[in-house]
């Protein structure tokens, strides 16, 4: 083993001044009598572990073979922490020029060395452990390399290592990053603040210009333009702060464009809640405190998104429907026209006076308040019924005004009907009986 050693410490003392083929040779034949060197290793605790089975003394022979063995391991460790600095680093320069051929050679070949280091090591600890002595520093070089550790391998020494590598690697960047770490927070929070207070401003900016009398916009798409505003705002403070604690913006961007995709597979019934939600935004067939009749439900709307309609009946229950059923079915919208003409029937007995009660009509009409002059009101006899003779009323309103004219001229023509001695028959049909003599 002593002479393997001095013959590898030889040659490799001479790589400097060879190249080309010779240095070729030269590394292959150094590889070689490295491995000679560990089998000769192997066979030595061969050797041992015989003399051990025979009760033949080998304290001079481990402790001469652990000294060289640890020695080995050193060694080995700091080559493989070397070169695996070293490959990272030439990695990195190639990911920046690829087309650099020089470069991509240099990394392929401290790879090599780097992962043979690593089987050396490997070999080495294995043989430290045959003799019974400590590895559990040369494992957790191992596991922290990416080398795999068997179950059978695994030891509480050398967790307690990879605990404690792990330990001091943390305080020590603490300590040498820690004021950088706080500034860096401090300048992120800030940012965040400071984004926070100028996206509500840009809120309040745009609904306020939203709001001006020259602007007739909907309420959805006001709610709409304020949120997006304020949102936008909100995420370039977002994207600012995150690249301020030095986080690549680019990476978390393409990772969320991939989950957004996957979200959007996910949600299509959504998705057609929101396109629906759009066309409403763009028509506008009703707007927020409109009185509308949808699919299954009638109100007055109290809130709309993207998304769904808030409904609020008259016996005041609140309805929440997804935009995608209104869209897909018929709107009525009650409010949407300032005036509505108000459709009434009354009807009087065959024996009544008709002028009598056209006059009395046109009296209630004409003196009610909320009835418009203009378009004129209606009043015609309009069908000669089974037990009635019906006139229609039909007055124009404001639409507020609406149910208070409705009811006010309902009451009022049953008051008047019976003061003026107009009766209002009740549904009836006369019936002959005959008697058939035989």
């Amino acid at each position: 083993i002593d002479e393997l050693s001095q013959r590898i410490a030889g040659f490799a003392g001479e790589l400097d001044s060879l190249s080309g083929s010779q240095r070729i040779v030269s590394e292959a034949y150094i590889r070689s009598l490295e491995v000679m060197r560990l089998q000769s290793y192997e066979a030595l605790v061969n050797i041992i572990e015989g003399r051990v089975a025979l009760g033949l003394p080998t304290d001079d022979i481990v402790q001469r073979l652990q000294g060289q063995l640890y020695l080995r391991a050193e060694t080995l460790v700091g080559r493989i922490e070397f070169t695996g600095a070293a490959g990272k680093e030439l990695q990195d320069r190639l990911q920046a020029d690829p087309q650099n051929t020089e470069l991509g050679s240099a990394a392929k070949a401290f790879s090599s060395r780097h992962q043979m280091g690593i089987e050396r090591l490997t070999a080495v600890s294995a043989v430290l452990q045959r003799l019974g002595l400590d590895n559990s520093i040369y494992k957790s070089v191992l596991v922290k390399q990416g080398q795999s550790l068997s179950v059978r391998d695994f030891e509480t020494a050398v967790a307690m290592e990879l605990f404690r590598d792990g330990w001091d690697a943390l305080r020590q960047t603490l300590v040498d990053q820690a004021p950088d770490m706080v500034l860096n927070l401090l300048i992120f929070i800030l940012i965040i603040l400071a984004f926070r207070v100028l996206s509500r401003l840009t809120r309040r900016a745009v609904i306020a210009a939203c709001n001006r009398p020259g602007f007739d916009l909907s309420t959805l798409l006001k709610d709409i333009l304020a949120s997006v505003c304020s949102g936008t705002v909100m995420v370039i403070g977002i994207l600012m702060a995150l690249s301020q604690i030095g986080i690549s913006l680019g990476p978390m961007l393409a990772g969320l464009g991939v989950a957004g995709f996957v979200v959007g597979f996910a949600l299509q019934d959504t998705l057609s809640n929101f396109a629906a939600g759009g066309m409403i935004l763009i028509y506008r067939p009703y707007d927020v405190d409109d009185f509308v009749e949808v699919t299954g439900a009638s109100g007055l709307v109290k809130k709309m998104n993207l998304v769904s309609t808030t409904i609020t009946t008259f016996d005041n229950q609140t309805l929440v429907v997804p935009n995608s059923k209104i869209w897909g079915d018929v709107i009525k919208n009650v409010t949407a026209q300032k005036l509505r003409r108000v459709d009434l029937e009354f009807g009087i007995g065959y024996s009544d006076d008709i002028e009598k009660a056209e006059r009395v009509l046109e009296d209630i009409v004409v003196e009610h308040d909320m009835v418009l002059k203009k378009p004129e009101p209606m009043i015609k006899l309009h069908t000669l019924a089974d037990s009635s003779v019906n006139f229609i009323v039909r007055p124009w309103v404001k639409t507020g005004d609406y149910w208070d004219v409705y009811w006010d001229i309902t009451r009022e023509v049953k008051l008047r009907f019976d003061r003026e001695g107009i009766s209002i028959p009740f549904p009836q049909r006369d019936v002959h009986l005959y008697n058939e003599q035989a």
